[in-house]
């Protein structure tokens, strides 16, 4: 770390800490050179820094100033779904997702699109080039269902990092994570059998229950410890359940990293009931933190668990390289990855194995890990900045998705019609229940770098909620209210005990 950002982050936690107040005049450049035993333009940066992150403002002849902030957001509580066995339904929700990705004109607030820009990819365009001019006629031919056996060794080394210890032979190579999934979730059920998933949870694993008929059943989900394991034993005692479906690390769409206590307790359920846990750890490697948190399939003992994940979030989603390690089910989804789509297209495979393998892979992660949580950190402030009071948001601990909770009678989908005009577009909440839940909540993208653009949708977005919550709730404090409520709070001045 250099000495300027390490002296950001020093000025950084003063303000979060409230040593320096919102409006409050921040020492000179000369002042904080001379504290620091550092030279002017260290400061400076530093300065600059804390401007990116619209942590201070600067005034002309005057200095720089401590953004006034708004009251942080409370996290989204437990959430409460119907827990008995429904269908799927949301399929026109999601299409409507999905299509709007190819219009380049719409901005995309509400995709899990990783950020495909950065220089740290250069390499993988080199290899995927100079494997085409080789024109090997491998590249052409059918590869065996297994995938490629060096790429499915580099996953099973990388897979050490999240505790695993896999074999080349342990691993399926597939078309992307969601085709991993599929297999998964047809492996260990029929149409009609019932299966557990969190609430909200991902659209894609959704439509798949959909498709084969199978029923979901919603298990409450905290925004910071992940599902209610006393709400799944309850559901175990009440239906036959196969399986439970889990995003115990970066979740998605809530970003909660699964404490591994927890995680131990979910496979010791599984195993008391004799259930399958089919693990999605498509976003693992993004957490802020490192080490990389334990997967689930890290503590199974007796192969139940079958882990999930591609590189479709670190590297680029148009490779079409997933993979998973099925365990116990490994002859079934064999059989099903042969009737599904047999094997995968080898260039992909290959050229995702040569840029692990040369040293490129592990970098670009340390890249996007530092750039997402900044982009976090200025994207969160300028949301506080231009949405209304009232609202909860998720606290991620890694990959690049917010879930952001409104008051009940609010309808997200009916604001995504007012925004097609100003062609912005976010992920309605609703595509994240299996019964059409959440309709007050939407998933925002903070994958690609902020810009004024960015700040301007935002804007756009949060005045539209402040009509809209306006107009359905008149009894809703204002911003100025909400403020004050909340600083006699934290004085002890609402009667409270501190």
């Amino acid at each position: 770390m250099t000495r300027y950002q390490h002296l950001a982050d020093l000025l950084a936690q003063r303000i979060e800490q409230g040593l320096y107040q919102g409006g409050e005049r921040l020492p000179s450049v000369r002042t904080l050179s001379a504290e620091h035993g550092v030279s002017i333009s260290t400061v400076q940066q530093a300065y600059y820094l804390l401007e990116e992150k619209q942590l201070i403002t600067p005034q002309p002849r005057s200095g720089y100033f401590v953004t006034p902030r708004k009251a942080v957001p409370p996290i989204p509580p437990m959430t409460r779904p119907v827990q008995r066995p429904v269908e799927v339904t949301q399929w026109d929700r999601v299409l409507e997702l999905v299509n709007a990705r190819l219009d380049n004109d719409v901005f995309q607030l509400g995709s899990g699109m990783p950020d495909v820009s950065q220089p740290t990819l250069k390499p993988l365009w080199k290899i995927i080039n100079r494997l085409g001019q080789q024109m090997d006629p491998r590249m052409l031919a059918y590869d065996n269902l297994y995938g490629v056996v060096e790429l499915r060794e580099q996953i099973a080394r990388l897979q050490i990092d999240s505790g695993c210890q896999l074999t080349a032979d342990d691993i399926v190579v597939t078309t992307g994570c969601h085709e991993a999934l599929s297999i998964a979730i047809r492996a260990v059920c029929q149409p009609g059998d019932i299966i557990a998933v969190e609430s909200p949870t991902f659209h894609g694993t959704m439509q798949t229950l959909n498709g084969y008929g199978i029923r979901a059943i919603e298990i409450p989900t905290d925004s910071v410890s992940g599902i209610s394991l006393e709400a799944l034993e309850l559901a175990f005692e009440q239906w036959p359940i196969k399986g439970v479906v889990v995003v115990p690390n970066c979740n998605n769409p809530l970003g909660f990293i699964m404490p591994e206590a927890r995680k131990r307790a979910l496979i010791a359920l599984a195993q008391r009931f004799d259930a399958a846990i089919i693990e999605d750890d498509v976003y693992g490697e993004l957490a802020f933190d490192y080490p990389r948190p334990a997967t689930v399939k890290s503590l199974d003992l007796d192969g139940r668990v079958m882990l999930c994940s591609s590189f479709s979030k670190t590297l680029a989603p148009g490779l079409r390289v997933g993979w998973i390690a099925p365990g116990r089910y490994f002859d079934r989804v064999l059989h099903l990855k042969y009737i599904g789509t047999g094997s995968s297209a080898i260039q992909a495979q290959q050229a995702v194995a040569n840029f692990i393998r040369q040293g490129y892979y592990l970098p670009h992660l340390r890249r996007m890990r530092m750039l997402y949580q900044r982009n976090l950190e200025i994207f969160t402030r300028r949301l506080r900045h231009h949405f209304p009071c009232g609202i909860c948001v998720t606290r991620p601990q890694g990959s690049f998705l917010l879930w952001v909770e409104l008051p009940e009678p609010f309808d997200v989908h009916r604001l995504n019609q007012d925004l097609r005009e100003t062609k912005i577009q976010v992920a309605v909440g609703s595509l994240f229940s299996a019964s059409g839940k959440y309709r007050n909540c939407l998933r925002l993208s903070y994958g690609h770098p902020f810009t004024d653009k960015t700040d301007l949708a935002l804007a756009i977005i949060g005045a539209a909620l402040t009509r809209a919550m306006a107009a359905c709730m008149p009894e809703m404090p204002t911003e100025a209210e909400a403020t004050d409520a909340l600083a006699l709070v934290e004085e002890g001045g609402a009667g409270g005990k501190g």
